[in-house]
């Protein structure tokens, strides 16, 4: 699924998830094996990025920021501030929209 991100009414990144080094399954199943889990712990992945990320943008500031420094020397991206809004809806390949937070 793609993950577009919308900051401040703008959009930040459409990354796609099938890029990841490893699956949801392989995450879990590894977070499984070497820690104790109960249910309704929380697994989180990190970042959304792919390899084109200049094109596509990015899923997390501190990661755009990085890019930048390295681009540039500087970071040009603020942190978040008050009142920002932040969307994230996935989307299937199809067009189809999927969860939003």
């Amino acid at each position: 699924m793609r993950l577009e991100v919308d900051w401040k009414g703008q959009r930040f990144g459409a990354a796609h998830g099938a890029p990841m080094a490893f699956g949801f399954d392989q995450l879990v199943a590894h977070a499984a094996y070497s820690r104790e889990r109960v249910a309704g712990r929380v697994i989180g992945s990190g970042t959304v990025s792919n390899p084109n990320y200049r094109e596509l943008g990015s899923s997390c500031i501190a990661e755009r920021r990085a890019i930048e420094m390295l681009d540039e020397g500087a970071a040009r991206t603020p942190y978040m501030a008050f009142g920002d809004r932040v969307q994230m809806q996935t989307r299937f390949d199809d067009g189809r929209d999927g969860p939003s937070v």
